[in-house]
């Protein structure tokens, strides 16, 4: 199943992947091997520490490789369109008349909430997708449900 991502959310798994296996993976053989000079194992704190973060390391980058292979790299810098997309921009009026909000719609790997990046499967994300400047959305969260209204979309 292919996974909608922007490229620069692409290149921010590609980094982490690059880095587990360039410094971390070194790091946690390295710590292994010191830890297996310390003697017996069976009691050795250091190395199960160590075992443990290995684990770690490699179920992340083996998570990384799939989501990456999985990956279809959406290019916003492109986009135009008068309706909420992929890679859009929003900025929303709350229902109240008072609070204003902006979120980007991303891929479920990017998605960020305290930086304004909503997945285009969270719930908003999907209440947004196909609306229009002027629109207003009701979204069901698990919390409570909520009017927006659409003031402006665009592409950054």
């Amino acid at each position: 199943m292919r996974v909608p991502i922007t490229k620069k959310g692409f290149e921010q798994l590609r980094d982490e992947l690059d880095r587990l296996k360039k410094v971390e993976r070194p790091k946690v053989i390295q710590a292994i091997a010191e830890a297996r000079a310390h003697g017996d194992l069976s009691e050795n704190a250091e190395y199960h520490a160590a075992r443990e973060r290995q684990s770690f390391v490699e179920g992340r980058i083996q998570e990384l490789g799939t989501k990456m292979a999985n990956a279809e790299i959406i290019n916003t810098d492109r986009l135009k369109s008068d309706k909420v997309v992929f890679g859009a921009t929003v900025v929303l009026l709350d229902g109240d008349g008072k609070t204003k909000k902006k979120y980007r719609l991303v891929g479920q790997d990017e998605s960020d909430l305290k930086n304004g990046k909503i997945s285009v499967i969270s719930p908003v994300g999907k209440a947004l997708i196909g609306h229009k400047v002027g629109d207003e959305v009701t979204v069901a969260t698990p919390a409570k449900t909520v009017t927006y209204e659409i003031l402006e979309i665009t592409f950054e």
